[in-house]
Order: C-alpha cells, then structure tokens, then sequence
C-alpha cells in the first residue's frame, strides 16, 4: 500500500468525511431535481403540488436535526463508556465504526436534502414534473432514513458495551497478525541484527512509526542500486537520534542523499500508535482491557479471564503461520522480524501484574500458556514458558491463601518444558 493510499484509507475512516460526502449528496440531489425536468421528455401521469412536498420536506428536516443531535449525545457517552470501562486506546476503533458514520452521514444528508428542497421549492425553481421527481427522491429518502434507524437501534444496543469493544480490537489483532504473517518482513529480506558499519538515518522527531511505505523505498533503492536496512518497524517510539534505517557503509554522498529523502518521505511517523502494521499494539491493548477489568474500581475478573482466551486465541495464529511461504517483494529492503518474545510480554505482563492475587486469573493464564508452549517453534515455546513462569513468581508473592499458592503450584508446568526445549 502506498503512503497516499494508507493516508486516504485513514481519511477514510473518519466520520466528518463521511457526513461532508452524505451532504454533498443531499444538496446536489435537491439542486438537481430543479434542473432534471427539462431531461424528462414525456408528461407525467400524476401532480404533485407543492404544499404537500413542503410538508413532507419539513418534517423530515426538523425530525432528522433532532435525531442527529439525539444520535450525537448516545455516541459520545458510549465513547466515554468505553474510555472508562475498556481502555482508551480503543475508542479510535469505535470513531471508526462503519455502521455508526454510515447512520449518521444518512441523516445529515436527509437533513441538508429536506432544507434545500425547502429552500429551492419556496424559489419556485421546480416545475410540475420537478416536484413528482423531488417527490419520488423524497419517498427514497424517507425509506433509506427508516432502514438507517433499524440498524441503528440495533447497534445501540452493543456500542461501547465491553464484550462488544473487546471483539472489535480482537478482530482488528487479527488482521493485523495475518498480514504480518503473510509479508513478516513488511515484503523485503530479514535483518537479524544490525549491518557492521553501517551509517544511521536519524528520525528527527519524536513519535510512533505508524507505517512505512515500502514501495517508496523499493523505488529508491532499485533507482540507486543500493540496499537499505531498516531500523524501526511500525510501533517503534522514536528520538531524534533513534535510526529509521542504515546505510550501508560503500554508499556514495550522492545514493546517500537520495536514500535519506525516501526514508523521510516513507516512513510516517506520529504522537499515537496504529494497529495496522503494527500487532503488538493490538495485543497491547487487549491486555490493557484485562488490566483495567482488574482495577479495584471495575473488580471484574471474568473480563481478564475472556481477554486471556481471546489473546491465547491470537497468539496460536502467530505460532501455526509463523514466516511460511514468504513472498519478498522488495529484495533491496532488508526489515527486522518483531520478535515473538515481545509479542508474550505485550498480551500478558500487566495481566499476570494486576491479577497477581486473583487465583481465578493466574489459573487461566496458566493453563493458556500451558496450552501456548505446546505450539509453535522453540523461540514460541520459550517465550510462552517465560511468562508462565513470570507470573507464577508475581503469584506467590501476592497471593494470601496458602492453599491458592499451593493450588498454583500443582498446575505449575514450566520446569519439565524448559528441559524439553533445552
């Protein structure tokens, strides 16, 4: 995807852009309609007359600006439900939900339809076929409004509710896992580590990689015949003096140059994370829904237990499609994998810190590493044995019972596995 692309897709998402096109829509419609008759060759079977379509038009102009302000007022406090519930993070999914800004972009545009027809039929400006015409839009209008709040009704019903939240950043998780594992590298070669000599591009600014345009890049290096080795993959909090990529140290000033240019131009880089290129930030903030589920204020263990599911659930897909059948798109970008280490530590270490005392919680995230080191390659099922150990050790130390601790450490399996992999 190139950076255009990636930024119209994130335009895309928000719900001003939306409503601004439903609107567009809505006034040229009613504009229209005055010119449309003169199109229209044959008479008419029916009259219309303008009282009546002035009628309909206004009430469909006062109800729909109440139903907007009302629609507004529920979104806004199912946002700020989910801020205090859930997490923060996972609002920006809930601003881009398609079925709310498809809603409310109808009925800003029936609004701004109503009030131009109004306007325009108090000109005079329609004709006798332009009013059946405005009618017939008139009558389209009122049935899109009716299914517009069908759908809307129903939604209401789950916007903002945890469960409903939670499945929106799981399914959000997993697509950004599979195009991962379907281009691991982001479509170049794998960097192990960094190239010896090699001479750093500097970020220059302070924020999270939010995405690469890998084709900028690919561009630049084939035009130049040069490779590139890319430091900071999406997710990376970067300095000014944090390197974006290297340059390999046989590069000429002028390659340099150039090279220098594309990265700036590809590499994005903002004050918030995205869940695009970047799964660890997906998995962070499911964690992140457990942890806050197990604050004193919240006390509701369950939710930790269902993210714990969801999250082992996410992370078996990483194990079974690990770097299989890799394409390499762009063999002059070398990108470094994301380490599957970081991957654990992200979905479970502030799951097995705040649920250090609940015995329900460390049983579940027991058996959900348990199940976790039985897949995968042998960095899978290190990591995973980690941070069952990790957790057992928080374990004991936090939890009061005897019998809890002595519970914990029947379903204890790390010792025989860590022989297992060594």
């Amino acid at each position: 995807m190139s950076r255009w692309r990636w930024i119209l897709t994130q335009l895309n998402r928000r719900l001003w852009v939306h409503a601004t096109l439903i609107g567009f829509l809505g006034v040229a419609t009613a504009i229209l309609a005055a010119f449309v008759e003169r199109f229209i060759p044959w008479q008419l079977p029916t009259h219309i007359g303008a009282d009546a379509v002035e009628s309909i038009l206004t009430i469909i102009a006062s109800s729909m600006l109440a139903v907007t302000t009302f629609s507004l007022s529920v979104m806004t406090s199912a946002y700020g439900a989910a801020t205090s519930n859930v997490t923060p993070r996972a609002t920006r999914l809930l601003l881009e939900d398609r079925i709310t800004q498809s809603v409310l972009s109808n009925f800003i545009g029936s609004f701004l339809f109503s009030i131009v027809g109004i306007v325009v039929l108090k000109t005079g400006a329609y004709g006798e076929r332009g009013r059946v015409v405005l009618f017939v839009v008139t009558i389209v209008v009122i049935a899109l409004v009716i299914i517009s709040l069908l759908r809307w009704i129903d939604h209401l019903t789950r916007l903002g509710r945890v469960g409903e939240t939670t499945q929106r950043v799981e399914d959000t998780t997993r697509q950004a896992i599979d195009l991962r594992l379907a281009q691991p590298f982001l479509g170049g070669r794998p960097l192990p580590s960094e190239p010896a000599g090699a001479t750093p591009i500097p970020a220059n600014t302070i924020g999270y990689v939010q995405y690469i345009d890998m084709n900028v890049l690919s561009d630049c290096c084939q035009h130049q015949d040069a490779d590139l080795f890319v430091a900071a993959i999406p997710g990376t909090f970067v300095y000014p003096d944090t390197p974006l990529a290297w340059l390999d140290e046989r590069t000429s000033p002028t390659t340099a140059d150039a090279l220098r240019e594309a990265v700036d131009k590809a590499f994005s880089v903002g004050n918030e994370r995205n869940f695009d290129q970047d799964p660890r930030f997906g998995l962070a903030v499911m964690c992140e829904i457990g942890s806050r589920a197990l604050s004193p204020a919240t006390n509701d263990p369950g939710t930790a237990i269902d993210v714990i599911g969801r999250l082992t659930r996410l992370l078996s897909l990483w194990a079974r499609n690990q770097h299989q059948n890799v394409d390499v798109m762009y063999p002059r970008i070398h990108v470094p994998p994301l380490k599957t280490e970081d991957l654990f530590e992200d979905a479970f270490m502030l799951l097995a810190r705040d649920g250090a005392g609940l015995i329900e919680v460390q049983l579940r995230l027991q058996k959900s590493l348990h199940a976790l080191s039985r897949m995968g390659d042998a960095d899978f099922r290190a990591a995973a044995l980690r941070q069952a150990r990790l957790a057992h050790e928080r374990a004991n130390d936090a939890l009061p019972s005897a019998a809890d601790r002595t519970r914990l450490g029947e379903s204890a399996f790390f010792h025989t596995n860590e022989q297992d992999i060594l």
